[in-house]
């Protein structure tokens, strides 16, 4: 009887054992699949009060200190004042080439010193009730000031619309014009970045890899302990922080200025500079770049840092590189598709069937409208072999993401759709739960506000945009903001919406290229603004900044940035002599705006009607879309029927649109960063897993950082005075410096050459 009742007792403590299993699974596993997720490790952050992802857990504290001011008088000044000062020369800069881009990084940096004496040197004197000098400089008050000096720090896109309408289509419109459509296009995508929040911020499972290498930097320059895993001993992060940082400061003067040729380390092309064949599959400005070595950061973290995307990410978009730039495109190539062997194999320029630079200036009327009869004397458009792939690649995701988010993401949208914005089940969640959060009606009125700024702007103005085009343009980018913002924050690779966008209005209204750049812009950058605002909601997540304080303070920068930004635009064109003039003294010659007016006339001109409907050059690229929608289906029957399979890493959107940097990056951009990500995030995390969460994130953000001031420094001191003249005869002369651009490669030999008086097509 005994022995009865103690069976029937471990039969009852093992089914609660497995209950509480089961029900730490429920919270500590998301409604996905997910790649990045391991069962045991999850278990046991939760267990520890943490996240169950352990790059989470080695790079944010999982405590909270409420008391810690952010929304300071210190903070809103700094952060302004950097406002108005990055995006202001970023904005100077754009416009010239070779050019530099003060980074977020950069700021994080330079506003920590500046930070610190403001709490040593001014008193704490009160303005209007506000403390002038609240005390230490806090991590949270860092956090608030990077954000704003950030969050409009490049470009806006905008600006461009407002270039090429003054450079290629003689429209210059007043300041209230461009301010509204800076404005909108700018700030729209924030209200469905707000919406989003539930779904892209609040759940564990959107760790934001980037985010973790920021979060990393801010704690370590304030000395902050980490909810890492183990004690392990060694150098402290600080100090490993500021050795890594002066040596890759130190180091990136040698590819950086010195010695370019450890940059393009094409060894190959150096031995055979004239063998074309060679050139194309080794080098690396035009070629396949397949000498697989560079010993650039700058190259190599091209398209992001290799030691914050999940190795399993970049194994996916490395075997897409494989299969779509190493085996299909020379399949292509040198096969003659597309007489594309009278084209470099890689190439981000156009092209007309005499093999030279397509002259859209032969195209077009006075007023900037398509002559078809000049178009059909000159000649039909043709693109390189990789640049055509990157078209149908960027197809191929815009299907895939909505079938794969559809497949693998429904669930989880679903349940964080009915989920209350406090009943989130991981620790940053709950810490964040007892700030006030942001009320949906100001996100409401910022759309409205936004809203009504664009309508004006495209009624009031000639832009020949009808508004239901607009209304289009934000609804797509409404639909696809979700599924890309959750394989962005899962996998550190955006989809970009670019490509589509100009298809779509391409069709639909040819021939009105200031319409095509509207729809382009409201379409993609929509989507893209929310994606950081929501990016920049979750570093305000794991970094415990008030959500209220973290909507006004990116809200009020992007306004204050990209008003700056248009009052320097205004200054450059009024005095600057022939600024966006090829010949230009200065180097002011406008590269992207250049390839921004060029796209319009490419696809709001001539159209994509005569590029890819049936019977034109590039029609079989159609077939992409097709192809996107169809991958993940068959990923996601196979994993369903062999759940443990290798294909459950498997991510079709990853895989189409990771190599869509392609062009203006090359290989150079995408084979290192696989090796090294290979190194960091394969073999260091599986082997010696206590030095990665102690220094992975660490290091990334220190060779991120040495390498931006690194390069604002060359630029500033080496290159931009004397109009680029130091060291013309000495350092820019000698072989290193000339190896790597002197080689059939870095002049894009095609391997046909058109005969005089011979065109091809």
């Amino acid at each position: 009887m005994a022995e009865k009742h103690h069976s029937k007792s471990s039969s009852d403590a093992e089914k609660a054992v497995a209950t509480d299993l089961e029900a730490l699974e429920a919270v500590a596993l998301p409604d996905f699949d997910d790649p990045n997720i391991d069962k045991d490790a999850a278990i046991a952050g939760l267990l520890e009060d943490d996240s169950p992802y352990p790059e989470v857990r080695s790079a944010v504290a999982n405590t909270d200190d409420p008391s810690i001011p952010a929304s300071t008088l210190r903070s809103w000044v700094l952060g302004l004042i950097w406002a108005i000062i990055i995006p202001g020369l970023n904005q100077f800069f754009f416009f010239r080439y070779p050019s530099v881009t003060v980074t977020g990084i950069v700021a994080q940096l330079l506003v920590f010193p500046i930070g610190r004496a403001w709490a040593r040197l001014l008193p704490n004197w009160k303005i209007f009730g506000l403390s002038l000098n609240p005390g230490p400089f806090s991590i949270k008050e860092h956090v608030l000031v990077t954000i704003m000096a950030s969050v409009g720090s490049g470009s806006a896109y905008a600006t461009d619309i407002v270039a090429v309408q003054r450079v290629y289509y003689n429209q210059t419109y007043n300041f209230g014009y461009q301010w509204m459509v800076v404005m909108s296009t700018q700030l729209i995508g924030f209200s469905i970045g707000g919406i989003a929040r539930r779904f892209l911020v609040q759940p564990p499972s959107m760790i934001w890899p980037t985010n973790l290498v920021t979060c990393a930097l801010f704690n370590t320059l304030h000395a902050q302990t980490y909810a890492g895993i183990g004690n392990r001993g060694g150098l402290s992060r600080e100090r490993f922080f500021l050795y890594a940082f002066l040596g890759s400061f130190s180091w990136y003067f040698l590819p950086g200025y010195l010695f370019q040729a450890l940059s393009y380390f094409s060894w190959v092309c150096w031995i055979v500079p004239d063998n074309v064949p060679v050139n194309q599959m080794f080098g690396y400005v035009h070629g396949m770049g397949m000498s697989l070595i560079t010993f650039d950061w700058a190259q190599i973290a091209y398209i992001g840092s290799p030691l914050a995307t999940p190795w399993w990410a970049e194994a996916n978009i490395f075997a897409g590189f494989v299969a779509f730039f190493w085996i299909l495109t020379p399949a292509l190539y040198y096969s003659n598709a597309w007489d594309s062997k009278y084209m470099p194999i890689s190439s981000r320029g156009s092209y007309d069937h005499f093999g030279a630079t397509y002259d859209v200036t032969k195209i077009v009327n006075p007023d900037a409208t398509f002559n078809e009869a000049a178009y059909r004397e000159y000649s039909p458009l043709f693109i390189s072999t990789t640049f055509a792939i990157s078209y149908g690649l960027s197809f191929a995701s815009i299907t895939a993401t909505i079938t794969h988010a559809f497949l693998y993401f429904r669930k989880q949208i679903w349940t964080q759709a009915r989920r209350a914005m406090n009943e989130q089940p991981d620790i940053h969640a709950r810490l964040m739960s007892q700030y006030p959060q942001v009320p949906e009606w100001w996100y409401a009125i910022i759309f409205l506000a936004m809203f009504a700024f664009g309508v004006i702007s495209i009624e009031v103005w000639d832009t020949k945009f009808p508004v239901q085009y607009f209304i289009l343009a934000l609804v797509i980018s409404f639909v696809y903001v979700i599924p890309i913002g959750m394989i962005q924050a899962i996998t550190n690779q955006q989809v970009g919406l670019n490509v589509v966008t100009e298809l779509i209005i391409g069709y639909a209204l040819p021939g009105r290229p200031v319409a095509m750049m509207m729809f382009k812009t409201w379409g993609y950058i929509t989507m893209a603004q929310a994606l950081t605002f929501t990016s920049d909601f979750k570093l305000g997540h794991y970094m415990k900044i008030p959500p209220r304080s973290m909507f006004w303070a990116q809200v009020v920068a992007t306004v204050i940035a990209g008003t700056t930004q248009l009052g320097v635009q205004a200054w450059m064109f009024t005095n600057i002599e022939n600024l966006c003039d090829p010949a230009q003294k200065d180097g002011f010659i406008c590269p992207s705006t250049e390839v921004f007016g060029t796209a319009s006339i490419i696809w709001g001109v001539i159209g994509p009607a005569r590029q890819f409907s049936q019977g034109q050059v590039y029609y079989a690229l159609v077939f992409f879309f097709l192809i996107g929608f169809a991958c993940p289906v068959i990923s996601y029957l196979i994993s369903w029927k062999w759940p443990n399979s290798i294909i459950r890493y498997v991510n079709f959107p990853v895989i189409f649109s990771g190599t869509g940097a392609i062009p203006p990056a090359s290989a150079v951009n995408y084979v290192p960063w696989a090796i090294v990500g290979f190194i960091f995030q394969y073999v260091i995390r599986r082997r010696h897993f206590s030095w990665w969460t102690k220094y992975n994130y660490v290091l990334s953000a220190a060779m991120d950082s040495g390498v931006a001031v690194s390069a604002v420094i060359i630029f500033f001191c080496l290159q931009y005075p004397m109009n680029g003249n130091i060291g013309i005869n000495t350092v820019q002369k000698w072989w290193g410096n000339t190896v790597p651009f002197s080689n059939a490669d870095s002049a894009g030999t095609p391997l046909l050459t058109v005969a005089d008086g011979s065109f091809f097509g």
